[in-house]
């Protein structure tokens, strides 16, 4: 029998995310393999990856020793800090160890790496952990580089006296500098002062040859690139995983520091408790039990609930029964199985928000199917009123944690979270750590970047990687998939340089990359969150603490998450509530209105449902004009089907048949009518699955939760007892077991379709409430939604747009009208929000609000820059401002009756900057008296310059909004283009033959093909928008012609897309406007008089020509008139500039271009 010789004490794994490429699996594996009784953990800094070395260690038979690589404040010279080996003895070791990592990431002032402080140890305890002096990175060892043995000795005893009997010196072999002086040196301290030597093996990856990935890696995290002769070489390709026999070959001389390894191994006992959960305590009066309590408060509940939901006393105590058994069975069920802590704690912080102003979701996930959650007002729909089950949620036959998602309003959610920890205590609480990974796509760009390969070429190999289901795919799946990356890799020139790319990034890939924070989970413990794990906080003021386990750990080692998640609709829709409340001076309470109200249903039947909660997407549109929702079942079903699944198992179509009467409904039993008429027969949701098991199969409702979980792991041996279940409680029940045969099948086909009928149920609340709101409050709550997304200028497009064809009217931003938000103006108007202008930014607004709330209305550019605080409203603000237009009221006019004129205030902006600054230096010098004669006497004046174009101020304006506000550029051409192109783009119609149309370029975007690259260009006439196909042939030819914000005319095929539901076009020619100009027109006709100048005509013309269009001058004088065509020679491409020219010189009525 092989005798274990030396355990592993010290790793840096992936999860050290500075530097460190070792999978945990991987590490431990290789330790079994080794016969390694037992192995250390240590990553720099954080326990970050503890719980999944522990289970795993465990799993396959080797002792995990947990442990970190810790950073020690050095006091003489702070930018170097020591290291020290720490490892864990016992359960009072763990916590102290928790304790520490914790204080050094929040302490106050801290570095970027989180120091523990030498005086910690006196004040958290140590005498649970065991310390080693981190070889020449230590102090001791520091001390010994330098020569200075005495100093060495004196650190040595001071770690010897905070660790008594179990502070260990440290040597290593590894190849690093001056290695075998210190090793020796080290070896003679250990002598001298009587202190045990060990020999550990700092390993930062498996193999030797993955040296050059973990330098990549370093470089990653660093900003280094791998040839950059500066970057410091701190790791050496020793570093692999080493077997015990490399171990004990490189310490032969030193037998003593093998053994301790086996030593400390031996005093290393964690244990630790995964899979129970604590929860934290809830305070209650004093004689009850938390379980009393719950009963207590959902009854009192109830009745509230029960009186809102039947005024009338007479039906209430009709229906009273159901609820009240209900309530007695959810009651005990949540007793016994131990929660009733948990339902209190959700309970009391949904209802402070509630009473507090934060507006919470009607419920989200399984929870919405407990009545004790609806009467304790955690959830706002009634279960019993929608066949809403409470075993979905928690289930008496299998124990597990309830989980109540909780949905709030994204603005507010923090203040929640706030009184969570004011609540249960700072120490308690904190939000959940996420590890971010090298994905494919993203490791490429990385390791691309250290290799200091061009940019192109990495963001091309990156762009080549196939995304499925909104996830790249592996770098192994790519290379399969996709035949450019082979044909890259096989090429000559930069083939053996992507090979390696490959190889390195491949070794890289999904390893964890940063820490980051979890969207909604948030930790409550009872007592201190340190006594299961520690806390990470990154730097920077917006930084929360997390637990430094991800969410899967942290419930492992036994705490409750709460998820608290933020949702925007609520935001928007609490938002368009104030907006009413304003107009009409009444507040909607929206939960009382039912959900009853045709308005709101018809939004739905006409897909006018952009900004509508859930039903937004193009597919989801079609499908609510299919299916045409006009009951609250509908909405809930609607949200169930529009999946992948059901859409593609024709159970939808089914829906909309029965729906409308053209398809049978089939129950297939009589007592399963209530049951499936919501649905029209159709089995949609997991709750009908159960009930069906119920009703036939004689299941309970616990255990038909069980075969529907059976169901969806589709495992034969499983299936097939029940299979015989649900026959023989058939039969018991006196249904035919044929029938149960036939509807197991059933329900086995849908049950991997079926969707959670609580969530949708609870999600459909928030659809029909937006819906209610557009239909009956339409410019409050387009308003609402454009200043949920203010600083998303594509968003706000899209709901602009929206709001137009809802013949709500948008007036533009105004700095003496508008508010940083969108705000409705009566219930046909909205004024723009200042807000929604790039570049300025909600402090600069407020400062613009305040001014103008002290003073009054600015009287011009001037008055608005002398006021308006430069620091905060800045030149840039400023112009972007005058582009949106929000000067237009107080600004020159270009003259009478033709608007305002942008040009000439922007052009004055530096001038009333300066103005301004000069009158505030002014007052400082005199007296208040002496200020108006200087003001009258200097009041400066607006700058001449020419005006913008109509195209020119629309471009401008596009920069401060995002699109096109007061006008669209393709109106300035739109005229002329009306000679060749027949149809606008939003009533093109499907023809064999090729159809002229044309556009504005709004979008590109680019897609590969069997047939290579394929290109969708984005046309925008002001009347619609369509996706155009080019071809890679015609894109590679034409490519210069496709310019974003420029006219493009397209000569294509036109035809019906299934797919879309919607017109395609593929172009055969693509056209810049002078070139369909030249083609479609006959000649460009001059009309001249008798004191034109010849020369002056040819100079202006020679730049065009040659070209394809033929010049016709129209020529009068006093005594007669003449048509004369010039010569081939000044036949001339008919381009924008020339026309400018032209009409500059002869005035826009004498050019013309005449089409046949």
């Amino acid at each position: 029998m092989n005798f274990p010789r030396y355990v592993h004490l010290r790793l840096h794994s992936e999860y050290s995310v500075t530097d460190g490429i070792v999978r945990v699996g991987d590490a431990v594996k290789r330790a079994a393999g080794d016969g390694m009784p037992a192995m250390a953990m240590t990553d720099l800094g954080n326990l970050f990856g503890l719980v999944k070395f522990y289970t795993g260690a465990r799993g396959k038979g080797v002792k995990p020793i947990a442990g970190a690589d810790v950073w020690i404040a050095n006091q003489d010279a702070p930018e170097d800090a020591y290291r020290l080996l720490l490892l864990v003895r016992n359960r009072v070791g763990y916590q102290q160890l928790c304790e520490l990592l914790t204080k050094a990431y929040l302490v106050e002032g801290r570095r970027d790496r989180a120091e523990i402080r030498r005086e910690w140890f006196a004040e958290l305890g140590s005498d649970g952990l065991i310390a080693l002096s981190g070889a020449h990175l230590g102090d001791v060892g520091e001390a010994l580089l330098n020569g200075n043995f005495d100093l060495a000795g004196e650190r040595a005893k001071a770690w010897e006296a905070i660790f008594p009997g179990a502070f260990y010196l440290e040597v290593q072999r590894y190849g690093q500098p001056q290695q075998e002086a210190i090793v020796q040196q080290t070896a003679d301290l250990a002598g001298e002062l009587g202190l045990p030597l060990v020999a550990t093996h700092p390993i930062q990856f498996m193999n030797r040859d993955d040296f050059r990935a973990h330098e990549a890696r370093v470089c990653i995290a660093e900003g280094y690139v791998l040839g950059d002769t500066r970057r410091p070489k701190l790791y050496t390709e020793e570093q692999y995983f080493k077997t015990q026999a490399e171990m004990v070959e490189a310490f032969a001389d030193l037998p003593e520091a093998l053994e301790n390894t086996l030593e400390i191994a031996k005093r290393c006992n964690l244990t630790m408790t995964l899979g129970k959960n604590f929860l934290p305590d809830f305070p209650i009066p004093p004689g009850m039990t938390d379980g009393e309590y719950l009963v207590q408060e959902a009854q009192k509940g109830l009745e509230v609930r029960l009186a809102e939901l039947y005024p009338d006393p007479e039906v209430r105590q009709q229906r009273r029964p159901e609820y009240d058994e209900r309530l007695v069975f959810e009651c005990k069920t949540i007793l016994q199985m131990g929660f009733p802590g948990y339902f209190l704690i959700v309970a009391d912080f949904i209802n402070w928000g509630k009473q507090n102003g934060v507006p919470v979701g009607p419920g989200r996930g399984s929870g919405a199917g407990s009545l004790v959650a609806y009467s304790l007002r955690i959830t706002d729909i009634d279960p019993l009123e929608y066949a809403l089950l409470f075993e979905r949620f928690l289930n008496p036959e299998r124990v597990s944690m309830p989980d109540f998602d909780i949905d709030f309003c994204q603005d507010n959610r923090w203040r929640v979270i706030e009184y969570v920890r004011e609540h249960y205590g700072a120490d308690a609480v904190s939000q959940i750590a996420t590890f971010g990974t090298m994905s494919s796509k993203a490791v490429i760009r990385d390791v691309g970047r250290v290799f200091g390969l061009p940019y192109s070429m990495c963001d091309r190999i990156s762009k080549l990687i196939p995304i499925v289901q909104n996830k790249p795919v592996s770098l192994a799946e790519a290379l399969e998939q996709e035949p450019q990356l082979k044909e890259m890799m096989q090429g000559d020139g930069d083939g053996e340089t992507i090979r390696e790319l490959f190889d390195l990034a491949g070794r890289l890939e999904d390893l964890t990359r940063n820490v980051g924070m979890h969207a909604g989970g948030v930790l409550i413990a009872p007592g201190k969150i340190t006594d299961f794990c520690p806390i990470y906080q990154a730097t920077g003021a917006d930084a929360s603490p997390v637990s430094q386990f991800d969410k899967d750990d942290v419930e492992k080692a036994g705490l409750v998450k709460f998820d608290f998640l933020g949702l925007r609709n609520l935001t928007i829709i609490e938002l368009a509530v104030e907006y009413i409340r304003r107009m009409t001076g009444e507040k909607l309470d929206l939960m009382s209105l039912g959900f009853k109200d045709p308005a709101a249903y018809q939004i739905l039947k006409d897909a006018n449902t952009t900004a509508i909660f859930q039903v937004e997407s193009e597919g989801m549109k079609k499908l609510l004009k299919k299916l045409a929702p006009d009951r609250f079942e509908d909405i809930i079903a609607v949200l169930a089907l529009y999946r992948p699944g059901p859409l593609g198992s024709g159970m939808v179509d089914d829906f909309i048949l029965r729906k409308k009467g053209q398809q049978k409904i089939d129950y297939f039993h009589p007592d399963l009518t209530a049951c499936l008429s919501p649905t029209y027969g159709v089995i949609v949701y997991q709750e009908q699955v159960m009930q069906i098991s119920q009703i036939i199969g004689g299941y309970t409702l616990g255990g038909a939760d069980m075969l529907r979980r059976a169901m969806g792991k589709k495992k034969p041996e499983e299936m097939a007892k029940h299979r015989e279940t649900i026959a023989a409680g058939a039969k018991e029940k006196g249904y035919d077991p044929a029938l149960a045969e036939q509807l197991f099948d059933l329900m086995t086909k849908f049950a991997e379709y079926g969707f959670n009928k609580s969530h949708t149920a609870a999600y459909a609340v928030v659809t029909y409430h937006t819906a209610w709101l557009k239909a009956h409050h339409c410019a409050a709550f387009m308003a609402a939604t454009m200043s949920s997304d203010l600083d998303n200028t594509d968003s706000v497009k899209i709901f602009y747009e929206d709001t137009i064809a809802n013949k709500i009217k948008v007036l533009g931003p105004d700095v003496n009208v508008s508010n940083y938000r969108f705000e409705p103006v009566d219930r046909g108007t909205i004024r723009y929000g200042l807000g929604a202008v790039k570049g300025t930014g909600e402090q600069a607004v407020n400062v613009i609000l305040k001014a103008r709330e002290t003073g009054g209305p600015f009287k011009d550019l001037f008055d608005f820059c002398q006021r308006c605080d430069k620091r905060m409203v800045n030149r840039r603000t400023t112009e972007a401002l005058i582009k949106a237009g929000a000067f237009d009221a107080i600004a020159p006019l270009v003259a009478a009756g033709k608007g305002a004129d942008r040009c000439k205030l922007l052009a004055t902006v530096g001038i009333a900057m300066d103005f301004a600054e000069h009158m505030e230096r002014n007052a400082m010098q005199t007296s208040l008296f002496d200020i108006g004669d200087v003001a009258d006497e200097h009041a400066p004046e607006y700058v001449n310059v020419r005006p913008w174009d109509e195209k020119t101020q629309l471009m401008e304006e596009k920069t401060a909004l995002g699109f096109f506000f007061s006008g669209h550029p393709y109106n300035t051409c739109k005229k002329e283009l009306s000679r060749f192109v027949l149809r606008p783009l939003n009533r093109l119609e499907p023809a064999k033959e090729m159809t002229k149309l044309a556009g504005l370029v709004v979008g590109v975007r680019t897609q590969m093909t069997r047939r290579g690259k394929m290109l969708f260009v984005q046309l925008d006439d002001g009347t619609g928008m369509i996706e155009v196909s080019v071809f890679n042939e015609l894109f590679e030819a034409e490519r210069a012609k496709i310019v974003t914000d420029e006219v493009l005319v397209v000569e294509g095929k036109v035809s019906y897309d299934e797919f879309s539901g919607g017109n395609r076009v593929v172009a055969d020619k693509l056209m810049t406007l002078g070139e369909a100009r030249a083609r479609f027109a006959k000649h460009l006709l001059l009309k001249m008089n008798g004191n034109s100048d010849a020369r002056k005509l040819k100079s202006l013309l020679t730049p065009f020509a040659p070209g394809p269009a033929a010049v016709r001058v129209r020529y009068r004088n006093a005594v007669a008139e003449c048509e004369l065509q010039l010569g081939n020679v000044l036949r001339v491409r008919l381009d924008d500039a020339l026309l400018e020219a032209l009409n500059g010189w002869l005035k826009p009525e004498n050019v013309e271009i005449v089409y046949s």
